[in-house]
């Protein structure tokens, strides 16, 4: 096998220092330099300033002299760049997308992120149907980088999607629109996404779309947006308010803020408990909460405190414990207006629908067996 003779080599440049650590070339760094003749001049060129990075620097720079362009302590994006962020389901970041897209003058260059390779090919495939696009990520041959990015900068193919191998490293000229369909997993990397529009005095767009699991990044997003004077939506600040937590799960709630489905014409609760109402409801009949006041008591066992043992005082019926009961109750499981516990979740279309009908509807039985906290989510 051909060997590189590395003995002549007085000028040693590592670029993307930071990108290369976080990609887990450090052990190919060192065992390169240890070939490299100690008598060298060395250059190192980082976006930003880890302790790992500053190891890496100490061990292998002698006596350097450091040059700083902008604010090293705090991370900022590029003010020449509008962003724009956007809390939408996953459902529809596709329908989205494809309004950006129709927006933009025909031929404008445009990049694409996306968190996997897989999604980067999926979505490279489905624009190419309207749209000149094609993907780049880990997984392609240098050949093929070289041939997407040709085509890219001539303009051939003005849609490039791609992982955050080319989040980086990429100078491109006349990028109009970076688009985050995947938020990245921090800000670091979502400025550096941004940052491949909007360079060398030009201006650039840069549309994110946020979803409920990347609530955890949604304080210090607010921050990045408010250091370059960006409009900060406020489903973001909403997040940013409740410490990382997104809004109510998009699975269960509604936008009225119920929790289950409604069904079969059953009646919404709005007596209190923030006009939540929790499970399925089925049939005509009142909804699980439809009175807090006036419901049964159920069975209770153990030591726990019940369902809604703040509510009011109950009577203990059919308790063997000390705690308090289910809200106000009447004796044999029976709510104020008649129904019991399991018709008072299901609705009021018999006793006899917690087997079978024959329509085929077939209840659950639920019991609360343990302490549950329903919050607004």
């Amino acid at each position: 096998m051909n060997k590189v003779s590395l003995r002549q080599v007085s000028y040693l440049v590592l670029d993307e220092a930071d990108r290369m650590l976080d990609m887990g070339f450090e052990p190919q760094i060192r065992k390169i330099v240890k070939q490299i003749p100690p008598r060298r001049q060395t250059l190192m060129y980082t976006a930003t300033w880890p302790k790992e990075v500053r190891k890496i620097a100490s061990d292998l720079l002698n006596n350097p002299v450091q040059v700083n362009i902008g604010n090293t302590d705090q991370l900022v994006a590029n003010k020449s760049i509008t962003q724009h962020v956007e809390v939408i389901p996953h459902m529809e970041k596709s329908r989205r997308l494809d309004q950006i897209l129709r927006s933009q003058d025909p031929g404008s260059k445009i990049i694409i992120f996306c968190s996997t390779k897989r999604m980067c090919d999926q979505l490279a495939r489905n624009l190419s149907r309207q749209y000149g696009a094609s993907a780049i990520h880990g997984d392609k041959s240098q050949a093929e980088r070289d041939s997407v990015l040709n085509d890219f900068r001539s303009g051939r193919c003005p849609v490039l999607v791609a992982t955050d191998v080319a989040a980086r490293g990429l100078d491109i000229k006349d990028i109009r629109i970076v688009v985050n369909y995947d938020f990245p997993t921090g800000v670091e990397d979502y400025v550096h996404r941004i940052g491949r529009t909007g360079r060398a005095g030009a201006t650039g767009s840069a549309y994110t779309f946020f979803g409920d699991q990347d609530s955890k990044y949604a304080s210090e997003l607010v921050k990045i947006l408010e250091g370059a004077n960006q409009s900060v939506p406020p489903q973001l600040k909403e997040m940013a308010l409740r410490g990382g937590y997104g809004g109510r799960s998009r699975r269960w709630a509604s936008s009225d803020d119920s929790y289950g489905s409604q069904g079969y014409g059953a009646k919404r609760s709005t007596d209190s408990f923030k006009n939540s109402s929790f499970g399925n409801q089925a049939g005509g009949g009142s909804s699980f909460h439809s009175s807090f006041h006036n419901s049964s008591s159920g069975n209770q066992f153990g030591d726990t405190t019940s369902f809604h043992a703040s509510y009011g005082n109950s009577s203990q019926n059919n308790q063997t414990g000390d705690n308090p009961s289910f809200p106000p109750s009447s004796s044999n499981n029976q709510s104020g207006d008649g129904l019991s516990f399991h018709e008072r979740f299901y609705g009021s279309r018999g006793r006899d629908e917690s087997r079978s009908n024959n329509d085929g509807f077939r209840a659950r039985s639920r019991s609360p067996g343990k302490p549950v906290e329903v919050s607004n989510w």
